[in-house]
């Protein structure tokens, strides 16, 4: 029997009982679910790695705009779906502030938080044109948008953007989109969970794919301005954070809330879709719903069909905090530096201990230090090493598996 700090038997009994046929494809909460039960029976607190749960305080004029917007009877009113008019006017002023990039308030439309915005996106986006009925993941990606696929019935294609960096990702993406079957590409940038940054020579390879074989790129900007080795926390200044919107109009931006503003718990976010894109009519919108343009299918077919709306006192603390930003008055680029200090000293406990950093280098240079890194151990699978963390007290998730 094996000794470990969390009791062997214990663990086994509880993993086994969920069912799983490879504990190393576990779900996100799954994982949680199993190591909140061991908490609960063994009383040892685990480490969790497994969730990106901010572990900031929610910014403070978000919860004070909220709590204003409640006192004054919001809760009692249905949102309306297109989002409320504050919201969006500020959604558009603060992707100008800090990406430069010009996007009408209509096209910024509130969501329950970057996951429902990118169902939505996956959703509308496979059934615009026929014959296009797959999503093109740029990995190492958030696992969740996998199961997303799953769950609609979709098709996807990846590849590990890590081995074609720079040049080298236009014969990948090549690959790809010249079979005519991709409708939508996705990245993360910064990525989850290996951290590196796309360059704007990437980006711009990917706009020009985009136009090329007229496919959409949802870019998932969860870890808004996060790059810290750049100072990207100043509105209306340069430098701005990254976006293939500067070489394409077939862009949907995500900005999450969550890991920006610490706002996870209210589940608020913006789908910022291109002023192009979201008045452009597609042949395979109007034989399903009869017209209607991408934005209009999106906001009034699919989203009122998911959730018929965000939280009406959501959309005020959201409004709050792009307005603060935007002005200047709050520095929530310095706030969350915090996470890139808490990876340096976690990485450092790692590595002292014979553990590796997967994605260990950004191009040229070493990775930086933000939300996320990844671990490897000699002589194990990613599996492994997994559940094997479980008897440490440790609760962490395969993000990706790289080859």
């Amino acid at each position: 029997m094996k000794n470990t700090p969390v009791d062997y038997q214990t663990a086994r009994r509880i993993i086994d009982g969920f069912g799983l046929p490879d504990f190393g494809k576990a779900t996100i909460r799954e994982v949680v679910a199993i190591s909140t039960q061991l908490e609960q029976e063994t009383g040892t607190e685990f480490i969790h790695m497994e969730m990106g749960v901010p572990g900031l305080k929610a910014a403070q004029v978000g919860v004070d705009a909220e709590i204003e917007a409640l006192r004054n009877g919001i809760a009692s009113i249905y949102p309306n779906i297109n989002g409320t008019p504050e919201v969006k006017k500020q959604a558009s002023r603060f992707i100008k502030a800090f990406i430069n990039i010009d996007i009408d308030p209509e096209c910024c439309v509130p969501v329950t938080g970057s996951m429902q915005g990118t169902y939505a996106s996956f959703l509308t986006a496979g059934q615009c044109t026929p014959g296009k009925d797959t999503i093109l993941f740029i990995d190492p990606g958030f696992p969740v948008q996998k199961q997303q696929i799953a769950v609609m019935g979709y098709k996807y294609e990846s590849f590990d953007v890590y081995e074609y960096r720079g040049e080298r990702l236009r014969e990948a993406l090549e690959a790809h989109l010249s079979k005519g079957n991709i409708a939508a590409m996705i990245y993360s940038n910064p990525n989850n969970p290996a951290w590196f940054c796309l360059t704007d020579e990437e980006l711009k390879i990917i706009g020009e794919m985009a136009n090329k074989y007229d496919v959409i790129v949802i870019e998932d900007l969860a870890y808004f301005a996060m790059d810290f080795r750049k100072d990207l926390g100043c509105p209306f200044e340069p430098p701005y954070q990254a976006s293939v919107a500067r070489y394409t109009d077939n862009y949907i931006m995500q900005i999450s809330g969550s890991k920006a503003f610490s706002y996870a718990g209210q589940r608020i976010g913006v789908t910022a879709i291109s002023n192009k894109l979201y008045h452009r009519s597609y042949p395979g919108l109007t034989q399903r719903y009869g017209g209607g343009t991408f934005g209009t299918v999106y906001i009034h077919r699919v989203l009122y069909a998911l959730s018929s709306g965000t939280s009406h006192s959501a959309q005020f603390a959201l409004a709050a905090m792009f307005k603060a930003a935007a002005d200047g008055t709050f520095d929530f680029v310095s706030q969350v530096k915090e996470y890139g200090r808490r990876a340096e000293k976690l990485k450092k406990i790692f590595t002292d201990h014979g553990f590796t950093i997967v994605y260990d280098h950004d191009l040229d240079q070493p990775i930086a230090d933000g939300f996320y890194f990844t671990i490897g151990y000699p002589g194990m699978t990613g599996g492994q090493l997994m559940e094997e963390l479980v008897y440490y007290g440790v609760s962490a998730i395969i993000k990706y598996h790289r080859q």
